[in-house]
């Protein structure tokens, strides 16, 4: 047998096919080591062991709302929140997430599978479930009811006024008109929840308007509502009225009632009404006994937006931090509800950076009232009234813009990253909507819209969706509910969403 005899250089060549080779950086990575998920763990681990359930009775309550606070838009504004601090951003913790107890809430209301605002929040603020478009009455109400006495049979006594009623001073705060669902079931009673003024109700409809019912609330509602901020101003003043921030526009009553004035005139010489920053900076927390802020015609601004208002409004941390000054000044404690109104608007206008940044701002509100409030003495429970069909969707890498093009984690360390592409041949987003108004611009005869060129981190950019809506519809699974301070240990596993009420009942001692 004869032996061929290699080159020098083939030898080399095949030589080096043997050798291991040298790895290559991996361009997508996290900023953990290998040893930080397992102390974290371990952290987390003994964390837990020392947590000593709180058993004592709450001096106050605070609950805060998301309003369409989903899971899917919790974890987008917690990445989006880590992205614009300089991390990868999945790491990051909303300040509500460092609550130590948590639950799922079940939204479903009594004739509802998927629910809207007025029904969760009745179940919140009342204990019990009710029906659509139904704010704080039972569900033996009938859908338009305008006898005020079958009204007043059916309602159901809410925590604001079991607080008040207890000696509590009270509190409402919302992003979204004050009038609206959410807020308002905290003090009205009213079978259609669009009744928001007089002008709404049927001809002869012997119900008050949901404006009306903030200022005719009960005695003791009216000596222990030291303070309601939000948006709504058109429906609390008369349609002869010309606007303070909008000169060229007037309000919406039909009664030529202007609520604000009587709101100063019922409630003392400290009673303050504002409509704009410059006033709601002037209102002194110790020399201001009651103070009613509307500052928008509607809603407030979304939180991108708030710089650029006309009058300029305050945020919602500012709101949050002026409302416990000047409730706490009460010895008994007080009761305080605080509402993300807008994160709904903009999931509804298939806009999901909107929705994210006032998620963001809800976390910044929580983690002042955390600051300014004593874990012993104050239940704070952060939850959502309902869900939205938003979507984290494909397998984009680790620090992904979140509000981006999906891309994939390179299959060979050392390659760059690159849109993924879907069975059409065009790039899709990590974020988007199962229905929406988004589904008009996706397509373009038939055909997907390439958002190759689009940027799609443009704060008026609308996710893509697959079913046309002219607006984004809710959706009905599950939601999560943070809480600490007294009695905050009740609330765990899967909960009925009018379970919360009887937490924050039990907590106080009522």
């Amino acid at each position: 047998m004869k032996f061929k005899l290699l080159p020098l250089a083939a030898l080399a060549t095949m030589a080096s096919l043997c050798l291991p080779s040298q790895a290559a950086d991996p361009v997508v990575r996290g900023p953990e080591s290998v040893s930080d998920f397992y102390n974290a763990g371990n952290k987390f681990i003994a964390d837990g062991k020392a947590l000593i359930p709180n058993a004592r009775r709450a001096k106050n309550v605070i609950l805060f709302v998301g309003d369409g606070m989903g899971i899917s838009t919790q974890t987008a504004a917690r990445i989006l929140e880590g992205q614009l601090k300089g991390m990868t951003g999945e790491e990051n913790r909303l300040a509500f997430e460092t609550l130590p107890y948590s639950a799922l809430s079940k939204t479903y209301s009594w004739d509802q599978q998927t629910s809207d605002s007025a029904p969760t929040m009745t179940a919140m603020i009342t204990g019990y479930k009710a029906r659509e478009g139904m704010l704080s009455v039972n569900h033996l109400t009938a859908r338009g009811e305008c006898d005020a006495n079958v009204v007043q049979a059916n309602s159901l006594k809410t925590m604001l006024e079991l607080a008040a009623e207890n000696g509590r001073s009270t509190g409402v705060v919302s992003t979204a008109r004050l009038t609206h669902a959410t807020p308002a079931a905290t003090y009205a009673h009213t079978p259609v929840r669009d009744w928001e003024h007089n002008g709404q109700l049927p001809a002869g409809c012997g119900v008050k308007d949901i404006a009306r019912q903030l200022i005719e609330v009960s005695p003791a509602v009216r000596t222990s509502l030291k303070v309601a901020m939000g948006g709504g101003r058109e429906y609390f003043r008369h349609n002869s009225q010309f606007d303070p921030e909008y000169p060229s526009k007037k309000g919406l009553r039909t009664d030529k009632r202007d609520l604000t004035a009587e709101w100063l005139s019922s409630r003392g010489a400290n009673a303050r009404f504002v409509y704009d920053k410059a006033g709601f900076d002037a209102a002194d927390p110790s020399s201001t006994d009651y103070l009613l802020g509307l500052f928008e015609r509607s809603h407030m601004q979304y939180e991108a937006d708030r710089a650029n208002d006309t009058g300029k409004e305050p945020s919602l941390t500012e709101m949050t931090e002026k409302s416990i000054k000047m409730l706490q000044k009460n010895p008994n404690g007080f009761f305080l509800h605080v509402e993300a109104g807008r994160i709904d608007h903009a999931h509804h206008g298939g806009n999901a950076q909107r929705a994210l940044l006032d998620t963001i701002e809800l976390s910044n509100a929580v983690r002042k009232a955390m600051a300014m409030t004593n874990e012993q003495d104050t239940l704070i429970i952060v939850t959502a009234d309902h869900s939205h069909v938003f979507t984290i969707a494909g397998y984009p890498h680790r620090g992904n813009d979140i509000l981006g093009l999906v891309k994939d984690v390179p299959s060979v360390d050392g390659n760059g990253t690159s849109p993924s592409l879907a069975a059409d041949g065009m790039p899709y987003t990590t974020l988007g909507y199962q229905n929406g108004p988004g589904a008009a611009a996706s397509f373009a005869n038939g055909v997907r819209v390439d958002l190759s060129s689009v940027n799609t981190g443009a704060l008026n950019f609308m996710q893509q969706a697959a079913v046309p809506l002219g607006s984004e519809s809710h959706a009905g699974e599950d939601v999560g509910i943070w809480a600490r301070g007294p009695k905050a240990y009740l609330v765990r596993g899967s909960m009925e969403q009018n379970w919360i009420f009887h937490v924050m009942r039990e907590a106080f001692g009522f």
